[in-house]
């Protein structure tokens, strides 16, 4: 009895491992299959609904700024005012000057051959009028939105609110509708009356009609909906596709399976739950780069920077847990680590010399974390230092949903930090966003750096920074030129090996030490 009951274990454990990899190879691609096309559906609705929300609060701080003008209206110093305004903010295609309802100038031209406007159907809860037009004075027969105050409209081309590149493989497709008349104004693609039926409803969803897959997404201030969609034909030629290449493996690999299942079950270790034990067993170091100042050569500060070793004494790179630690959560608890760390290692330091300061990186999510501010200052109190020596860096997508990150940036910076925009140029913000974001400094970028002989991008950054009254670190300075050229271009400060790798803590010390010596300035 005992020996059939072990053949039959050992037949049962067989036949599991031969019918459980070609199962869960069909499951699983067409989960990931389906998957991959619902994130990207996802991901690109949300994108078009950011698009909106940036057109619509970009046109109404034009319409603020214009109802600042106080000189006579429709003049030329008036009408270079509304070009001004129209130059500026990138959506904006025209500026009408409008006095109950009646156009009188615009930034096209001295006067206007545009109709007057009707009443608003809309009025955003802010008070602005929308409509939405065929009147403009280029002689298109297209629709257009119309955004107005007092005394000013906007002409904002709908194309603008769903011109999105699309970066994935899948073919996507993008449509503005009017949720009133069900009229498609914008993306030109004929829409199923089903799907139609939906948006009269007004709310969000996603349907499947007719092989495609689409994504509603309603503006109640606008009257618009978004609708995103693919069809369903690129699902599942790529689910066919992954299964001819993962069927035919799990069948290969199925008797090996029977041998090693439990063995390799017992190793598997997700990298979320190794990077997660290492912030727990506090395995990730801080380093510090020096922060100098170009002209004089002294140092100013140090930026921290995340390090992991390994158990064969090497650094897992920053870019690969760094981007685990966004996607899997853990960046909240990552920083707080850092913070912990930047005080232990330097709390002391800072204590002697109050001039330096040493700069951390926050990810978006951290801007969510409610126990930041009450850590910072908690620590600040402890080692006795000022929140002008701990500065935050963000990068440029920090500040892309003002919303979320307006009030937490604002919070920290009321405390004493200094905000830096870190990788500065690598991401989308524009001199007409940049001018609206409450930040002290921006980073070069090393790439823009690396590029000074073609001198295209950078002194277009550095005159940027300049207007805005933004001081300004280079990053990646490696060669007496760059740091020459910065330095005539007006750079204030820099990091790079030109000066020091990022370093551990206690030989960082000893470089500034060193550095402060140097230059007279020892602090014993």
């Amino acid at each position: 009895m005992t020996n059939r009951r072990l053949i039959t274990l050992i037949i049962a454990i067989m036949a599991l491992a031969l019918i459980l990899p070609p199962g869960l190879s069909i499951w699983m691609t067409h989960r990931q299959a389906k998957e991959t096309f619902m994130d990207q559906l996802e991901t690109y609705s949300k994108l078009a609904d950011m698009r909106t929300l940036r057109v619509v609060n970009e046109s109404k701080t034009a319409l603020r700024q214009l109802e600042n003008w106080r000189g006579p209206v429709c003049t030329a110093d008036h009408l270079l005012e509304m070009q001004r305004a129209s130059y500026a903010h990138r959506y904006v295609q025209e500026v009408l000057y409008v006095d109950a309802l009646q156009p009188h100038c615009s930034s096209l031209q001295n006067g206007t051959s545009t109709s007057p406007f009707p009443p608003p159907k809309k009025i955003t809860a802010d008070g602005f009028r929308v409509w939405l037009t065929r009147h403009n004075d280029l002689g298109l027969s297209r629709n257009m939105i119309a955004i107005g105050n007092e005394h000013y409209v906007v002409m904002v081309d709908p194309q603008s609110l769903i011109d999105i590149l699309s970066y994935g493989s899948l073919p996507l497709h993008f449509s503005l509708v009017n949720t009133s008349t069900r009229q498609i104004i914008a993306g030109g693609t004929e829409i199923p009356s089903a799907v139609l039926e939906q948006i009269a409803q007004r709310a969000q969803t996603t349907e499947h009609f007719r092989e495609s897959t689409y994504h509603i997404k309603y503006d109640a201030s606008l009257g618009l909906a978004t609708v995103t969609w693919m069809p369903d034909t690129p699902l599942e030629n790529n689910w066919h596709r992954l299964l001819t290449i993962w069927v035919p493996f799990s069948l290969l690999m199925s008797l090996l399976l029977a041998f090693v299942l439990l063995k390799v079950l017992r190793r598997l270790q997700s990298p979320r739950y190794q990077l997660q034990e290492a912030i727990h067993r506090r395995e990730i170091m801080a380093h510090y780069q020096p922060i100098m100042a170009l002209e004089s050569g002294r140092i100013v500060g140090a930026e921290a920077l995340a390090r992991w070793q390994q158990k064969d004494g090497s650094f897992l790179s920053p870019d690969i847990f760094i981007p685990l630690a966004v996607h899997s959560g853990l960046m909240p608890q990552l920083t707080r680590l850092m913070m912990e760390n930047v005080f232990a290692d330097m709390g002391s330091w800072l204590q002697q010399h109050p001039e330096q300061h040493i700069s951390v990186n926050l990810e978006p999510a951290d801007l969510l974390d409610p126990c930041l501010p009450a850590l910072l200052a908690e620590l600040l109190q402890r080692w006795q230092l000022s929140p002008s020596q701990i500065a935050l860096e963000l990068t440029e997508r920090g500040f892309a949903d003002p919303a979320v990150s307006g009030p937490a940036i604002n919070t920290l910076r009321a405390a004493g930090h200094a905000i830096y925009i870190d990788d500065f140029g690598t991401g989308y913000c524009s001199l007409s966003y940049l001018q609206n974001l409450d930040v002290d400094t921006i980073k070069i970028d090393k790439s823009f750096v690396d590029a000074l002989e073609q001198k295209t991008v950078t002194p277009h950054i550095i005159e940027m920074a300049k207007a805005l009254k933004l001081a300004m670190v280079a990053e990646g300075i490696e060669t007496e030129a760059q740091l020459q050229w910065l330095k005539q271009c007006g750079v204030e400060y820099g990091q790079g090996w030109l000066y020091s790798k990022a370093l551990p803590a206690e030989k960082f010390i000893r470089w500034a030490e060193n550095n402060l010596h140097e230059k007279g300035l020892c602090y014993c």
